[in-house]
């Protein structure tokens, strides 16, 4: 009986040539052959382009295999993770075919998939066999996230299993003591060092000094020299300083008033703030205790009768309709529109910012890491003052406290809605995400 001869199998072997000039710490993360490896460096050290070409590279080393590049949210991958591949792909012509529904891309060459996911939702990560696995921005997602993925690195026919992970610090956390402090067995970490970014300062040679004026201290030492801190801990407005933030800020009844409020009960808290080109100035405080949004107004137009315009911020709870009557924001138009005043705009965001962030700005604002101060608080403000030099926040965390002094937090958070409002916009965009989208999504 005949035997059928057996196909021939012919295996190709492709070559592609990638531009990339590796800085040292660059070309010291991919050269770690540990199974799981970490990039950790300050804004600017190229760590999307580290985690780009690791996810390229081993998807090259495991032929037909599956991996995922994953993000914390869908928007910093969809803006930031996805739109770095994408431009790198593309300029090293690496074919490749993308399938939007199921956010999957293969590689042409080797017939690699890679699966893109967002970690919101780490329970969803169970299931499929994985060959590799890189996270972005590693300090923002949860750790149970990170031992999903560790669960799913399991591919038997894998040539190399590979989980990795780029980050900036962000203290004390399980990142830190997973990869640094406390590493076991098959971890390693390479930390990038400021300032190493070549191809960055020839573009632009002043890019961190320019940053110093956006941070604080704390902060830039943390995001632009990489060191690890423990910022979320003790003072939560460090950048405060009773014997340089506080000065006479006298009214000037030909400028605008900038009014912020702290939409409670008990007490109605408020602070009433001028401008002087970029420099916040709190003129007055309003503490009220048991008292209406209409009370508020009153007590305001009765400090301030002539004011030269007004406008009106506070947190987004200003905007919910109240059980017992309109809306803050409704209350704060109808008042000062039925007593004449001209010019009065009520600013209430549609959600708060996150309380990290206003922080940050906040410190930045008192005193940025290039010393500058741009917010002063006249000495009649005494509550404001106490919040400022005593506020706190919740050991390990960026929560504030809110429960050890109940007269605490009110008048200084109604100033962060004000200052997240007015400051530049440019000092809101979060390290390492980028707000354009990638097109096609």
């Amino acid at each position: 009986m005949d035997r059928p001869t057996p196909k021939r199998t012919s295996r190709v072997t492709v070559r592609r040539s990638i531009r990339y000039s590796a800085l040292p710490s660059q070309r010291a993360f991919h050269d770690c052959n540990a199974r799981f490896k970490g990039f950790s460096g300050p804004v600017g050290s190229g760590k999307s382009q580290a985690l780009c070409h690791e996810a390229i590279r081993l998807s090259y080393l495991n032929p037909g295999r599956q991996g995922l590049l994953a993000a914390p949210t869908f928007p910093m991958l969809r803006d930031a993770t996805q739109r770095s591949l994408f431009e790198l792909l593309e300029r090293n012509h690496i074919p490749i075919s993308f399938n939007k529904t199921e956010n999957c891309l293969r590689m042409r060459d080797t017939g690699s998939t890679m699966l893109f996911r967002s970690l919101e939702d780490f329970e969803r990560l169970r299931g499929t066999n994985l060959a590799w696995f890189g996270v972005d921005e590693l300090t923002y997602c949860h750790e149970e996230a990170w031992l999903r993925l560790e669960g799913r690195l399991r591919d038997p026919q894998a040539k190399r299993l590979s989980g990795f992970a780029v980050w900036t610090p962000k203290g004390f956390d399980w990142v830190y003591h997973r990869f640094i402090a406390n590493t076991t067995g098959g971890y390693a970490v390479t930390l990038a060092q400021p300032g190493e970014n070549r191809h960055l300062l020839d573009v632009i040679p002043d890019f961190y000094d320019r940053l110093k004026l956006s941070y604080d201290d704390r902060f830039y030492q943390q995001e632009v020299l990489g060191a690890y801190l423990n910022i979320s801990a003790g003072q939560a407005y460090y950048g405060f300083e009773r014997s340089h933030n506080v000065r006479e800020c006298n009214y000037d009844p030909n400028k605008p008033l900038y009014w912020a409020m702290d939409f409670n009960v008990d007490p109605m808290s408020s602070v009433v703030v001028q401008l002087t080109g970029d420099t916040v100035n709190v003129i007055d405080e309003i503490t009220l205790s048991r008292a209406t949004t209409w009370e508020a107004c009153d007590e305001l137009l009765r400090r301030f009768p002539s004011c030269h315009g007004l406008t009106v911020f506070g947190d987004a709870s200003g905007n919910a309709m109240k059980t017992t009557g309109p809306k803050d924001a409704d209350a704060i138009s109808t008042f000062f529109r039925t007593r004449n005043i001209q010019r009065c705009n009520v600013e209430l965001p549609p959600q708060n910012p996150a309380v990290r962030e206003r922080l940050v700005l906040m410190n930045s604002t008192l005193r940025d890491a290039a010393g500058n101060r741009r917010l002063y608080i006249d000495p009649r403000c005494k509550e404001l003052i106490r919040d400022l030099e005593q506020v706190t926040l919740l050991p390990g965390t960026m929560i504030i406290d809110k429960g050890s002094d109940p007269k605490r937090t009110h008048l200084s958070d109604a100033l962060g809605y004000l200052v997240w409002q007015v400051v530049s916009n440019d000092k809101r965009q979060p390290v390492g995400y980028k707000s354009n989208r990638l097109p096609g999504f």
